[in-house]
């Protein structure tokens, strides 16, 4: 297994930065980016969350927020829009200014015995605390008409999501966890937690995982049958197939069970996904299968689910969110927005 790097090294250079308002909500440092440059006609804001990496904290995502932002300000009809883009960021459980223990956010090869159960409770943790913050952030900024960003009639009627390699995995969650989330972009992490950490455990030697070749390593000590359940709450794959195989081609009665799963979480979503062809920290063939499923679904028998995917897979490129990523996310965030835009339109049409 590769050693964790910074994915986050290159930063944006050509980009204006934009304001940031650092707020206690909730109990947690959350930085807000944008809020001075909204538009004075824009009464429905958008919310780009950005989940950062592991061993990284929000300050890594400023550039992200910065380069988002000026992206949609700098659109021709920015302006005079009743559309607003804002982007938030902060720290991960255990991490910058949340960081209880330096062993937790370790892997396996460095000793750290829990890692499986520790990285898996900092993501589902992180999907936890952007739902509470779902809940009571537009009351802090625009509550009551006297928050940083108030306006009268102003309110977040839009969410995304923007998660980098452990905030990828955060990302994917928080989609299948969140109504409100409504796209997201899923940089180098992967919907398939079981699959990832049998493959880390392969690569580690883990006598878990050797003993058997894996057979037995789910409900072993290294990755515990509590942890197989939680994954099986919150985890996209598990999901769906629990610690079971993934039906990439299944049959009409597998189909109608799937459907069901389907329409209660992610009915008419967007998805991005930017993967490493040659990452090895999150390898994308941890997550082939379950991408398969995912696309031949979308396209064919769940097309009714109205779920729109890409799926790119860049040459070359290791564990890292590089500037044609980057490229890409903004375009899909944008693309995304004139999209809720439109569809908004069209359920309200003006009378």
């Amino acid at each position: 297994m590769a050693e964790t790097n910074n994915p986050m090294t290159v930063p944006s250079t050509n980009h204006p930065a934009v304001s940031k308002t650092t707020l206690p909500i909730a109990g947690l440092q959350v930085d807000i980016f944008g809020l001075a440059e909204l538009p004075p006609a824009a009464t429905m804001i958008s919310c780009l969350w950005l989940h950062h990496p592991r061993l990284r904290r929000k300050e890594d995502m400023a550039y992200i927020a910065d380069e988002m932002v000026s992206a949609f300000n700098a659109s021709p009809s920015a302006s005079t829009s009743t559309r607003g883009l804002i982007a938030v960021a902060f720290d991960q459980r255990n991490h910058g200014s949340r960081l209880v223990s330096n062993a937790a956010n370790e892997a396996w090869r460095q000793g750290n015995s829990t890692h499986a159960q520790d990285m898996f409770g900092t993501v589902s943790g992180m999907v936890m605390d952007t739902i509470h913050l779902l809940d009571v952030l537009e009351g802090y900024l625009f509550g009551a008409g006297d928050g940083p960003g108030a306006s009268p009639g102003r309110h977040i009627d839009c969410n995304l999501v923007l998660g980098v390699s452990l905030g990828g995995h955060s990302a994917w969650q928080l989609l299948f966890a969140d109504p409100r989330v409504i796209a997201g972009v899923i940089v180098i992490g992967c919907p398939d937690y079981m699959n990832l950490m049998q493959d880390r455990a392969r690569l580690s030697k883990l006598p878990t995982y050797t003993l058997d070749k894996g057979v037995s390593f789910l409900g072993s000590k290294d990755f515990p049958r509590a942890l197989v359940s939680a994954c099986e709450k919150y985890d996209p794959k598990a999901i769906l197939f629990g610690a079971g195989d993934i039906s990439t081609h299944p049959s009409i009665s597998e189909q109608d069970r799937l459907r069901a799963i389907l329409d209660s979480k992610i009915q008419g979503k967007r998805f991005q996904v930017l993967s490493g062809g040659a990452d090895k920290l999150v390898p994308y063939h941890a997550g082939r299968q379950f991408m398969e499923f995912f696309k031949n679904a979308t396209s064919g028998w769940y097309k009714v689910g109205n779920i729109y995917v890409e799926d790119t897979v860049y040459p070359g490129v290791g564990h890292e969110f590089n500037a044609e990523m980057r490229k890409a996310a903004v375009r899909f965030v944008l693309d995304t927005l004139t999209h809720y835009d439109a569809a908004c339109r069209v359920v309200s049409p003006r009378i």
